[in-house]
Formats: structure tokens, sequence, C-alpha cells
């Protein structure tokens, strides 16, 4: 059973991209259905790898790793014991973390999220749903799970042909206190955004307490506190908390309890657009100022107006900062490239009227590997500016 591909088609995948597009495809030979194992060929009949097969999804086949050979259990074993190996390597403190980014850690089309032995996993893989009891039964039997659900996006799951349905395949779904190194969180899964935690921001979080001491700072969209929890550890003279959910300022203002941190600070249920503009009509700055929110570009469609909305929320940002002070921005959406947000934030200055410098530039945290041939794994973009 084989996907043979055009001619000129491999040299992406020679280079380490692990999708095969629909258009790519000469033929697939063999009786072959949605979730089969298949050799992918280049046109001279050279075997590229072994991947996934969806015959209904424009990926029609998600490569696996190289070492895989034809054992499908003893593939997840391996690669999921490799990776909670170089987590530990990283961070050998912690027991939360996220365990398996889909492609790049050659899992295609999965998540798991560690939380001390509860693990969320989002599915967004015809095959690997096909094949999640072999999943679970690892993380049951070799790292001594104790619960495992799921929590996914229906979006991704639709264009796979899965229904949105979620499933806890042991235990419950109930609550965990984690911490990503320094800070404890409380996570409450039912109620908790994509996983219970972005784990992605952690490395950055703990960046961002180099910028703090003794300054003010404004965490906006602080969600469960990340941001804005680090700088009180780091003795902030006062921090800012902002969100527009009633029940992440109630988690932040929970977790800054649960720290047992003492520091002066404010939160605030509001819009971050409205605050911030209310902030700069009453001439009320900031030393730091931290801005963290969600994708504004969820397709390529929208791309356009995502732009428009980074330079307008950084150039609001910008407006709130000191002197000298330090605006802290991220983006976490995919269809905005590194380049682009840095020319969104330049442009943001321009029309603030400010001068920046930028000193720090990084993508998501360890916990997520990134692959050098394949851009879609590498989505974060987090980055400070001195601001003048």
């Amino acid at each position: 059973m084989a996907v043979i591909l055009k001619k000129n088609e491999e040299r992406r995948i020679k280079n380490g991209h692990l999708w095969v597009f629909s258009n790519e495809i000469a033929k697939i030979q063999g009786a072959v259905e949605t979730g089969d194992i298949v050799k992918v060929v280049d046109a001279s009949g050279t075997v590229l790898g072994n991947g996934f097969l969806n015959k209904n999804s424009l990926i029609n086949v998600r490569l696996l790793g190289k070492s895989f050979n034809g054992d499908l259990q003893a593939y997840f074993s391996s690669t999921i014991s490799n990776a909670l190996a170089e987590r530990k390597l990283f961070y050998p403190n912690r027991e939360s973390f996220r365990l398996i980014f889909s492609e790049s850690d050659f899992m295609p089309g999965l998540i798991i999220d560690k939380y001390n032995n509860t693990y969320v996993l989002q599915v967004y893989s015809f095959a690997m749903q096909k094949n999640i009891k072999l999943i679970v039964d690892i993380l049951r039997d070799e790292l001594k799970a104790e619960n495992i659900f799921t929590s996914n996006e229906s979006y991704f799951r639709k264009l796979e042909g899965l229904d949105d349905k979620n499933e806890v395949y042991l235990g419950q779904i109930g609550e965990e206190i984690i911490d990503d190194g320094k800070i404890k969180y409380k996570i409450k899964f039912s109620e908790s955004q994509k996983t219970g935690f972005f784990f992605d921001q952690c490395d950055n979080r703990e960046f961002s307490e180099r910028l703090v001491k003794g300054k003010r700072v404004l965490d906006a969209y602080c969600n469960s506190g990340g941001f804005g929890l680090h700088a009180a550890l780091a003795n902030a003279g006062m921090v800012t908390f902002v969100d527009s959910s009633a029940s992440e300022i109630q988690n932040a203002k929970h977790n800054l309890s649960l720290n047992g941190i003492n520091v002066e600070n404010e939160f605030v249920n509001s819009d971050v657009f409205e605050f911030l503009e209310k902030c700069s009509n009453a001439n009320r700055k900031f030393d730091v100022v931290m801005v963290d929110p969600p994708a504004f570009a969820k397709s390529r469609k929208s791309f356009p107006s995502a732009l428009k909305g980074y330079t307008k929320l950084n150039k609001m940002a910008m407006s709130v900062v000191n002197e000298n002070g330090f605006l802290v921005t991220s983006s976490c959406s995919h269809h905005v490239k590194q380049a682009d947000f840095l020319e969104a934030v330049a442009s943001a200055s321009f029309k603030a009227g400010r001068q920046i410098q930028q000193v720090h530039f990084n993508g998501a945290s360890l916990d997520h590997p990134r692959l050098p041939a394949m851009e879609e794994t590498s989505y974060l973009k987090f980055a400070v500016f001195k601001v003048f």
C-alpha cells in the first residue's frame, strides 16, 4: 500500500516536512482506507517514509518518524518515552508540561499535555483517533496516568472528518494544582481554555521577570495570571491584571493567593482595548506593559484584519508605556509570521509616535519543539521592546 507522488513533489518531504497534500499525489496503490498506514514513494520509486492516510482531508498523508518499523504500539511507546525524557531534561523539577506536540514530536495530529498524573489530549488526526486506545494504554500502564480525557477544538477535528465529541478515557475531569517551576496554578479543567493551561509561554514568563523589579506592570489578557504572577514574584512594585473574562480574573486572584505573594495589585474585568483607551485618556502609564492576546488570525482569510488588530493593540499598549519602559508583546496566530508581526509592531510605534528597540525575541517554550522544515510547528512570537 503506497502513495505515489507526482514528479518533483518530493523535495519538501525530503527536507523534513511531514505533510503530503492531495494535489501532490499521482496515485494511491492498494486497497487502502482512511486511517491506514501507507508508504510515501516519490516518482522515481524511492520510499520517503510511512504515514497515516486520510482520503477526505487536504492533508492526505501525515508522516510518522523515521523510527517507525511497522509496529505502531512500539512506535507510540518509544516516541512518548523519548519525548518525556526530553522534557525532564529541560524541566527536571516539573511534573506538568506539554508532553507531545503533534508533528514536532512525530506523533501527527496529537497533543498531550501533562498535569501531574492527569493527561489532557487533543486529537486532530483521523488515524490517531482510530488508534487512541494504544495511546491511552501507554499513558496508563507506562506513565501511571490517573486521569485521561480530551479537550478538542471542533474546527480542526472537522477538517479530518471527526466529530467534536470529547471523551473521558480514564478517571475523571477534575482539578489539579500544578507549577511551572516557580508559580503554582489551580487548574479546573471543566472551566479552562484549551487543555487547561498555556504551557507555551512558560519560558517567556520567566524571562519577563528581568524587567520588573520595583516597576508598575500591566498584564493584559492575563488569563490565569501567568505573566503578572511572575512579575509579582520578581518584586514588581505593582501589578495590574486585566482580562475580559470574569472567571479568569477570579482564577488570577486565586493563583496570587495560592502562591502567597504580597504585592500591590489591581484586578480589572474589562476588554483590553477599552482599558488601554481609558488609561491613555487619563494619561495613566506603566513601566512594563505585557500583552498576550488570543489568536487574531484563525485562517488565512483573516490575515489582513489580524495585522490591523496587532498594529492597533501594540500602538495602544505603547501609548501607556513610560519613557524607557518596556513593551512585552506576543502573537500566537500561526498565519501571522515573525516578519509580519514585527512589521506590525514597527508600524504601531510610528503611529504611537514612539521609538522602540528590540531587546529580545523568542518562540514557544522548550516543551514545544519545532521542525526546521515545517513552519507550521512554529507559531508563537514573543518580543520585548524598550520604548522611548
